[in-house]
């Protein structure tokens, strides 16, 4: 195995068959010790994430497969914290996209003139650029376009993929009386046709979710739902 990339939350590394393999670790993101998805540093380790955020991906992964929804997923292991992987290639140097369905984190800092906290939204997307020098600047669907990081076709597709697996984790979580406000996802482009695909992971270190009105932490996600 090659290592190809060591990320804030997991390492990836080449196997010698073209695919990939990504180490899950127990680091989060966040700031000063607290835990924030949308943060660009890793602000805690809390032992057990990586596995926990691993379970949670599988089970979500399986699920959208079963539903034809395509992502680069191939299998995983648990016990040692990997998920292998089909090759894909990211948009730019990388692209965020959220879904949204409720006014929390940096979407309330930025809206806050017109948006209260917790206001309902209908599975609002919003695409920013991996890029932790700017804050992950959000970027519209004409400067992707302008830019050469995403055609419009795209876009469409993308937008519509977000809202799609969006929508199955939400249902999924609900069973369990959890309610999603905003969850993040990545996407690449795989194969000769160049298929969008779901890549990364859906944890809940990628997303808000809260119960009776109280947040719900990742590892404590993970125990609720499975």
């Amino acid at each position: 195995m090659k290592l190809t990339y060591k990320g804030k939350t997991k390492d990836v590394y080449e196997l010698e068959d073209g695919n990939y393999l990504l180490q899950f670790k127990d680091d989060v993101t966040g700031t000063e010790g607290v835990f924030d998805p949308g943060a660009n540093t890793v602000g805690l380790t809390l032992e057990g994430a990586g596995r926990a955020g691993l379970r949670l991906t599988k089970y979500f992964f399986e699920t959208l497969k079963e539903k034809g929804i395509p992502t680069h997923y191939i299998d995983a292991d648990i016990e040692q914290a990997t998920m292998t992987v089909k090759p894909a290639e990211v948009f730019g140097k990388g692209l965020e996209v959220i879904c949204r369905y409720r006014a929390v984190g940096s979407f309330l800092r930025r809206y806050g003139l017109y948006a209260e906290e917790g206001q309902p939204l209908d599975a609002f997307v919003e695409v920013t650029l991996k890029d932790d020098d700017r804050e992950d600047p959000p970027i519209s669907e004409d400067a992707l376009d302008m830019l050469g990081i995403l055609s419009k076709e795209e876009y469409k597709e993308l937008k519509n993929l977000t809202q799609q697996i969006a929508n199955v984790v939400k249902d999924e979580l609900a069973k369990k009386g959890i309610d999603l406000y905003d969850i993040k996802f990545e996407f690449g482009r795989t194969g000769e046709d160049k298929q969008i695909v779901l890549i990364d992971e859906i944890s809940g270190g990628n997303m808000r979710a809260y119960k009776d009105g109280e947040y719900i932490e990742p590892l404590e996600l993970e125990k609720l739902f499975l």
